[in-house]
């Protein structure tokens, strides 16, 4: 049994005990006791006494504010497994609605572009990161997370362990890319940056992990040093690396088995930015008799 530990109150330890019991990933349990702590600072009490016409309140309160769609609908998660699991009044969230988050089309670089993103990055460590990011689709979160054993060079794959919802799956490891890591793994063990079994890219402390702040921090640097006036994000790499695949002509369910999508329409997305594959449609205009 789990003691509430010091200076913690008893309803924050259960609702800390209700997320832990659940397995849900770290950053989302420190989202959602964000989330609860700024609506008792908003409420003036307890949390456990407010009422549906108080949640109403907030959410006005947070339209004000100029709060943007994506964090209120984050806030209404957090209070909604407050509300409904910690305290079993789900009830209390009916006044409550998520904003509708219109869909746009992701950011898209051309192979001449990452191959340029990748060259301008500062060292050795930061291209190979981006290059696994591009070569595998891999989320920011899980390049950061591999270590030397997750490279399997006989199956030409790459072992990608709790990833977004806590899923296992296997990444593709193309003969370029396991070649860099070869290089880079080279390289990091003479200058003692690797340790036995350890990250892949560690930090400045081997024994830690480079985290995806520093990683986004190298690509944002990276397409600056390159030239690219493109948003570019880690995700971008995802991004491309999807549309890029759906252009060489790859079956989009294998696609979605790659990035790791659940559902198939979050991956059928990338049909609309494969400008390759809109090149080769022949207009219906084209086939009128000319005047």
């Amino acid at each position: 049994m789990t003691t509430p530990s010091q200076g913690i109150s008893p309803l924050r330890q259960r609702m800390m005990d209700d997320m832990r019991m659940r397995r849900l990933a770290p950053a989302t349990q420190a989202n959602y006791l964000r989330v609860v702590r700024e609506f008792t600072v908003f409420l003036g009490r307890s949390p456990d006494t407010a009422t549906v016409e108080d949640l109403r309140r907030y959410q006005l309160h947070l339209v004000d504010r100029g709060v943007s769609p994506i964090s209120l609908n984050a806030a209404i998660t957090g209070l909604k497994f407050f509300f409904a699991t910690t305290l079993g009044q789900g009830e209390l969230m009916a006044k409550m609605r998520p904003i509708y988050l219109p869909r746009t089309l992701p950011v898209i670089l051309s192979r001449d572009e990452v191959g340029r993103l990748i060259a301008a990055a500062s060292n050795l460590k930061h291209q190979t990161a981006l290059a696994v990011a591009y070569g595998t689709g891999l989320r920011a979160s899980e390049v950061v997370a591999l270590k030397v054993g997750d490279i399997d060079s006989q199956r030409m794959t790459l072992r990608v362990e709790q990833g977004k919802g806590q899923k296992d799956r296997y990444a593709m490891l193309s003969p370029v890319l396991l070649e860099r890591l070869r290089v880079w793994w080279r390289v990091a063990r003479a200058q003692g940056k690797m340790l036995d079994g350890g990250w892949l890219f560690p930090g400045l402390n081997p024994i830690e992990s480079l985290s995806t702040r520093q990683l986004n921090r190298v690509v944002h640097a990276a397409a600056e040093a390159a030239g690219i006036d493109k948003r570019v994000s880690m995700h971008t790499l995802r991004h491309s690396f999807a549309t890029h695949l759906l252009e060489q002509k790859v079956d989009i369910r294998v696609i979605q088995v790659m990035l790791g999508h659940k559902k198939l329409e979050t991956t059928a997305l990338y049909a609309q930015v494969a400008t390759d594959i809109l090149r080769e449609v022949v207009s219906p205009l084209d086939g009128l008799d000319p005047a």
